[in-house]
């Protein structure tokens, strides 16, 4: 039924960024790498409906650009749990899977909307063409793998832009893991010559940067090396870091970063020492400023584990926010498939 994909953009890229490794529809099942255990494990969460999908996005299976991919291809798991039915009921059943899939997490509620309404507006133009059964599926699954494969092309433009600011020989420092972003930066170094050092903050408590970004570094062939979640002030000065780097899963229309809690401290120590902070990313036009970010709060049980080993005493608390804000004053650039812009010119990307 589905062609074979071409024109991938996943190419040179290792194991974890390639896209059935991601997240990948086949034969009525989604299978998405679980992010939690690997490189320890390499295992695949089996999603047999949507709200199976929904919840492995909940329950953080997957991270960084994971649960928007995870989303569009739970699109496709829907469409097919009713493929046969009659076109009433097949339209109404995706509106609600696209509902539970962009709202399982609440602080990227937004930009999920944007994916998986995309995806209701092409099986309704499916419906209108006439297409039914296996046809609906294949139409939400090209739309599913355009999705991925178009997202991989931008960050290719974002990630050699991102490499043109590494000086050749330098040293980053990385905070959680900036997904497919890093993969393409360290693709373009490559291409480019250029022999860099990697330093990855480990990120608590799910060791995303130890376990994430530190796998695609190392798998890429980069000199790459692990710090604990207190030690980035003392590095990015004793290690002579040329740039601190991350991720954002949003950046309001004013400038402000909300990524993986942790990333203001180290933009208050990089801008303290006269190091640039770069983000890559894209402005949200839903979100204005920070008056309508909810901050995640994640189950604090997690903050008093490791791997799921306890390491504090019964009786004590935990505290979780997912994420924290940085202003823009403390960003050096926003990275963006556009270029590079201020924090604070960010309405100069809508208009290029």
């Amino acid at each position: 039924m589905i062609h074979l994909w071409k024109d991938r953009q996943d190419y040179d890229l290792p194991f974890l960024l390639k896209f059935e490794n991601v997240s990948w529809y086949q034969d009525g099942i989604v299978k998405i790498l679980d992010r939690r255990i690997y490189p320890i494990r390499t295992e695949f969460v089996d999603c047999r409906n949507y709200q199976e999908v929904s919840k492995a996005i909940k329950d953080m299976v997957t991270q960084s650009e994971g649960p928007y991919v995870a989303a569009a291809m739970g699109m496709v798991l829907a469409i097919n749990e009713v493929k046969d039915r009659d076109k009433y009921t097949i339209l109404e059943y995706v509106k609600v899977a696209a509902y539970h899939l962009s709202h399982a997490r609440p602080t990227t509620a937004e930009q999920m909307i944007g994916i998986v309404n995309k995806g209701v507006a092409i099986i309704e133009e499916a419906l209108k063409l006439g297409k039914t059964s296996d046809e609906l599926v294949e139409a939400a699954m090209t739309f599913a793998f355009d999705y991925i494969n178009n997202n991989y092309r931008r960050y290719t433009k974002i990630g050699r832009l991102m490499a043109e600011q590494i000086p050749d020989k330098g040293a980053i420092l990385t905070h959680c893991f900036p997904g497919t972003v890093v993969g393409t930066m360290l693709r373009a170094c490559k291409e480019m010559h250029k022999n860099i050092k990697v330093y990855c903050a480990e990120t608590r408590p799910y060791f995303q940067g130890s376990r994430l970004t530190a796998s695609v570094a190392c798998d890429m062939g980069f000199d790459v090396t692990v710090i604990s979640d207190n030690m980035p002030a003392y590095t990015l000065k004793s290690q002579n870091i040329d740039v601190f780097i991350s991720a954002s899963d949003v950046i309001t229309q004013d400038g402000h970063v909300i990524n993986k809690v942790g990333t203001f401290q180290i933009a208050l120590a990089a801008n303290y020492f006269g190091i640039p902070y770069y983000v890559t990313g894209t402005p949200d036009l839903n979100h204005k400023d920070i008056s309508h970010i909810v901050i995640e709060q994640r189950d604090p049980q997690l903050v008093m584990e490791s791997m799921g080993v306890r390491v504090t005493k019964e009786g004590v608390k935990g505290y979780y926010p997912a994420f924290d804000i940085t202003p823009p004053e403390f960003v050096s650039g926003i990275v963006t498939d556009k270029g590079i812009f201020p924090a604070n010119h960010l309405k100069e990307y809508f208009e290029v």
